[in-house]
């Protein structure tokens, strides 16, 4: 059975738009793969605001998992350097090490109609992107919709 698995950012986007395209896509679970999901740049997109907005607009839960989150370090490096060939190595590499398809349920992931989100609008150089492509590569059978 594939698994279509969503991604999705929040900036560029009103919260109309960005609740809009989750409901209209019937997503149940939103995966925050934020480092910092409460940063004050966050806006409506607050961790400890979503669950809140999620269920009264979406009738969909929250989760939040550090463990598809990139580090400070690689973050502030990415920032230093602006190499995203170095960050996306680098992101694939703490993925392995941290064992990241171990800690997840490719059935859960089947029967839930998950989202993951991050901030960055497109896709392209954004790790939530790497993070769906690192389930892709271990489980074949995923479909990746990137939500616009």
């Amino acid at each position: 059975m594939t698994v279509r698995l969503y991604t999705i950012g929040f900036t560029q986007k009103t919260a109309e738009q960005f609740f809009g395209l989750l409901a209209k896509n019937g997503v149940q679970v939103l995966v925050d793969t934020r480092l910092k999901p409460d940063s004050q740049l966050s806006g409506f997109a607050k961790g400890r605001d979503l669950p809140f907005f999620l269920k009264h607009l979406v009738h969909a839960d929250y989760m939040h998992m550090s463990s598809m989150s990139p580090t400070d370090a690689l973050l502030n490096g990415y920032r230093d350097n602006k190499s995203w060939t170095d960050y996306e190595a680098a992101f694939k590499r703490l993925l392995d090490e941290r064992s990241l398809i171990s800690q997840l349920d490719r059935a859960w992931w089947a029967q839930n109609r998950a989202c993951l989100l991050c901030s960055e609008h497109e896709p392209d150089h954004c790790h939530r992107r790497l993070v769906a492509e690192y389930m892709a590569s271990h489980w074949g059978d995923i479909e990746i919709v990137h939500l616009m």
